[in-house]
């Protein structure tokens, strides 16, 4: 009986090893919009002695409502779309043949004709190779990206240019959706409606992820991440 009690004991304890190593081994990550840090908004103040408050879309009669202070917003238009492919192959051959013949070797020759009647007079020595090789590869990849999202933007950088940051949350029978842009344009690449493309975006950062149901089921269980991790073949 104490044996048994001790086989399940070590069978529990490795079990909860296993259980351990494969929740240890990936870590769920689930990025959601307000995990991501935000510079601090810096609001314009008026001079000492003014009432003036600083430029702003708010306060210009003779501007467009494009973006280009402080919380003001802009549409991105997202168009990713990357290819890539690499092909290589690799195709040699050599042949070697080589071949010698002795007709004196201070008489010793002779004793050795004599003895071997099929060598037609003469020693010789010969020899042939062959090795070739053969390698090929291929690799491709993909990707395409289409989506809006209205930005804000965060902060006026020193030359004009805009920090931006646009966030979006989708649920749909709960499942979660999120889309996060952040980046930095040129007013000038601005349309007049108001729109820029994500290829004018400066160290873009384009996130689109998901959390639910489905993400759960597209993850192997802990036990194949276990086997995967320590299987050696």
């Amino acid at each position: 009986m104490l044996k048994i009690k001790q086989r399940y004991s070590g069978l529990v304890l490795i079990i909860a090893a296993f259980m351990v190593t494969g929740c240890l081994s990936e870590q769920k990550v689930n990025i959601r919009p307000d995990d991501v840090a935000l510079p601090p908004i810096v609001k314009p103040q008026p001079a000492a002695g003014s009432i003036w408050a600083g430029e702003s879309s708010n306060n210009l009669i003779f501007s467009g409502k494009k973006a280009r202070y402080v919380n003001d917003i802009v549409t991105i238009i997202i168009s990713e779309t990357a290819t890539g492919g690499n092909k290589a192959s690799t195709n040699t051959s050599k042949d070697t043949s080589t071949s010698a013949a002795i007709t004196s070797l201070l008489g010793i020759e002779n004793a050795i004709i004599g003895s071997n009647a099929t060598m037609g007079g003469k020693i010789g020595l010969g020899g042939t190779s062959t090795n070739a090789l053969k390698g090929s590869g291929d690799t491709s990849r993909s990707s395409t990206l289409s989506a809006s999202i209205s930005a804000r933007v965060l902060k006026v950088l020193d030359n004009g240019n805009l920090l931006i940051e646009g966030k979006r949350q989708m649920t749909v029978n709960a499942e979660d959706q999120f889309i996060v842009i952040t980046g930095i344009i040129r007013p000038d690449d601005v349309t007049a409606d108001n729109t820029v493309a994500s290829q004018y975006i400066a160290d873009a950062r384009i996130l689109y992820t998901g959390d639910g149901v489905i993400n759960d089921k597209m993850r192997p269980g802990w036990l194949t991440r276990v086997v995967d991790w320590v299987w050696p073949f």
